[in-house]
């Protein structure tokens, strides 16, 4: 039993300190750090690339790695992202994080090679030492786990509670703009809490590598699991975060000594632990007291006050822009330049054979899936992370009752679908009242706690390539089969277009604007939402079964909750709202890594999950996403063009260049810039305050 303690301890220090450096980021910048796995990864890389791979002494790697790369790559990402979104929504902030945790694995992989890493050496000497206490052994690694523990809770608390450095970070905290005012350069204060985030981010990739190895998986699962403890303690406390980690590694390790050894069901319950964790304090606090809020950090009044500076150029360029929209007729330059794409797009089928053929087919059936995201988040302005488990079990419901059952397989589709729709609407009922960043950690803990119990069952995963699933007879072939996935995507974006257009279209766009707002009007702001994740659960487990469809089966690693997060990353490059995006997001997904793989050096295969990250991380800068930017861009100067040649122009006109600047009453100071940007009617994200 005390070996189990020992190394639950060693677990929990890990979990600690990773909790630590995300509950004093959330503290400090306001944003919840979902690239911490990410920044663990490239450390871990790094310190093993020098020292097992270039045999760098190993006190010189660690000092290097912990000293000079961890930090590094904090400030670096600081300065490079995370300075952007102080000021931004909740949304653009979690997925911003989320592009930085897509694109830094690609660019250590490129940096230092993609040898695959289960077991890494930590920092102890070799041979490592061990000793035996009570009959216990207990080595050289976890004394030194534990001794960095204590060290970044000792010498943290020290820091921010009695030194002039902790006094400036808890001003930054309370204030930004005071704390300029006060003589301190908030941008210095951000660098340093910045670095020390690389350095416990870098110092927990390194002390966990003996245990879980250094693969991507393995480190933002180690995040996650760390999420337990941030949760616990509502985001700020940080002695309670440190507490409940060391508890959930006690309590994941204690556990096994009476569990089964070698079994499924201990795996299981084992790797399920931090989650229940999650999901027992979110309950507790939500019973205790009704709901958790919105734990915001970001200053005060006087802070929302400077944010939302400009907000009457933002609201007259949404005002602007919805003049473009009502003039626009359906044989305008500008309707025609945006169907353009989607005219492409259903000629790829035919320009294509082969290969290129099946990629287009399957990009059109991830498509589907994606049109669940454009719902729940572009629609919604909720930021779920397990549109991909919905489309898994959409999948693995339709592969049973279609090879086992006998049942046609679009009949067998629609029975997954319809199966995920009252789950999404549960999960959206239970979580929509807890605020963006908890429905964002309750659906990545539901899609990893599905990952875990459902979709590593060897009911549903017996082997390679899962469980069989037929296609429908009229779509046998790869051609066939494209045209049949556009149908169904076009299908549910005509019903997606006619959605917003009616009055309960009216009532959601009215509820991402302002739920305050929407509430003063009567809308029944939690029915309405969930009843969109019930439709947006439909979209995925329908997307789901139609890729198991073009797979031929339901191989459970498709469906993987880390695979959705690059999913997600993709569309938000190209545009969360737009329909035509998902189509290209879709497209992108599939051909881009085929592109590099079969015309570029093996060297380059990295460089796709790079640049989607990079697109997702662009929303710091530009929130309507990269690419649905520029488009607006092109058919604006073609737009522009048309119009000057046409016509003189009028000065009264909204279509003339330059429009007018309409006189609107200024924006609430309760409503930050960043917000009102989002909030313009194609490239809203997030749900402006």
């Amino acid at each position: 039993m005390l070996s189990y303690i020992f190394i639950g301890l060693a677990l929990g220090s890990i979990y600690a300190m990773a909790a630590a450096s995300l509950v004093v980021t959330y503290e400090s910048a306001g944003i919840l750090n979902f690239a911490f796995g990410s920044m663990a990864f490239f450390v871990a890389k790094f310190f093993y690339w020098s020292n097992a791979t270039h045999g760098w002494n190993l006190a010189v790697a660690g000092v290097v790695s912990l000293l000079v790369v961890a930090p590094l790559v904090g400030v670096v990402l600081y300065l490079a992202v995370f300075r952007f979104l102080r000021t931004r929504t909740t949304l653009i902030k979690i997925v911003a994080s989320i592009g930085v945790s897509v694109a830094l694995p690609a660019l250590a992989i490129i940096l230092f090679g993609n040898a695959t890493i289960t077991q890494a050496a930590g920092l102890a000497p070799r041979p490592v030492k061990f000793w035996q206490v009570f009959g216990a052994t207990v080595d050289m690694n976890q004394l030194i786990i534990y001794g960095f523990l204590v060290v970044v809770v000792g010498a943290g608390t020290a820091v921010l509670r009695f030194t002039d450095i902790g006094l400036k970070v808890r001003a930054m905290v309370n204030s930004e703009a005071l704390t300029s005012l006060s003589g301190t350069n908030p941008n210095r204060v951000a660098l340093g809490v910045w670095a020390v985030s690389g350095l416990l981010a870098g110092s927990t990739g390194i002390l966990a590598g003996p245990t879980i190895g250094v693969t991507v998986d393995s480190m933002t699962l180690l995040m996650a699991s760390a999420f337990a403890a941030v949760v616990a303690a509502r985001l700020r406390h940080l002695g309670i975060a440190v507490g409940v980690a060391l508890l959930m590694g006690l309590v994941t390790d204690v556990s096994q000594y009476w569990l089964p050894a070698n079994s499924t069901t201990t795996t299981n319950i084992v790797q399920s632990i931090p989650f229940v964790f999650i999901l027992v304090f979110l309950l507790f606090y939500l019973v205790r007291g009704g709901t958790l809020g919105q734990e915001t950090a970001g200053g005060g009044a006087l802070d929302s006050a400077i944010r939302a500076e400009g907000g009457e150029r933002m609201a007259a360029s949404a005002a602007r822009l919805g003049a473009l929209a009502r003039s626009v007729r359906w044989y305008s330059p500008r309707s025609v330049s945006g169907v353009l794409p989607l005219v492409v797009i259903v000629l790829l089928p035919a320009m294509f054979s082969g290969y290129w053929l099946g990629l287009v087919a399957r990009g059109l059936a991830l498509a589907i899936v994606l049109l669940s995201f454009s719902l729940v988040t572009g629609d919604g302005g909720m930021l779920w992370l397990c549109q991909i488990t919905f489309a898994g079990g959409g999948a693995l419901i339709a592969a049973e009752l279609s090879s086992k059952q006998g049942v046609n397989p679009l009949v067998a589709a629609l029975i997954g679908a319809l199966a995920m729709a009252p789950i999404g609407v549960l999960i959206g009922a239970l979580t929509i009242r807890l605020g963006e960043l908890y429905v964002a950690l309750v659906t990545l803990s539901f899609g990893l706690l599905v990952d875990t119990v459902v979709f590593s069952s060897s009911q549903f995963n017996p082997g390679l390539g899962g469980v069989d699933m037929a296609r429908p007879v009229f779509a046998g072939d790869d051609r066939s089969f494209a045209y049949f996935a556009l149908a169904v995507f076009l299908i549910i974006g005509v019903v997606i277009v006619n959605l917003r257009r009616s009055t309960t279209g009216l009532a959601i766009s009215a509820i991402r604007w302002s739920e305050p707002a929407a509430k003063t009007l009567g809308l029944k702001i939690v029915r309405i939402k969930s009843v969109l994740s019930g439709a947006a659960a439909f979209v995925a487990g329908l997307g789901g079964a139609i890729l198991a469809m073009y797979d031929l089966n339901t191989d459970t690693l498709t469906y993987g909750t880390f695979g959705g997060l690059v999913w997600l990353a993709v569309l938000v490059t190209v545009g969360v709202r737009s329909l035509t995006a998902a189509l290209i997001a879709g497209l992108s997904f599939m051909l881009l890594p085929a592109v590099f793989s079969t015309y570029l050096p093996t060297s380059w295969l990295q460089v796709p999950s790079l640049l989607f990250g990079l697109g997702a991380i662009g929303l710091a800068v530009h929130p309507e996403g990269v690419v649905a930017m520029y488009a607006r861009y092109f058919q604006n100067l073609i737009f522009g063009r048309f119009t000057r040649g046409a016509a003189p122009r009028d000065p009264a006109d909204p279509l003339a260049e330059p429009p007018p600047e309409p006189e609107l009453p200024p924006a609430p100071a309760s409503v930050p810039m960043a917000s009102a940007l989002t909030a313009t009617p194609d490239v809203s994200l997030g749900t402006p305050r």
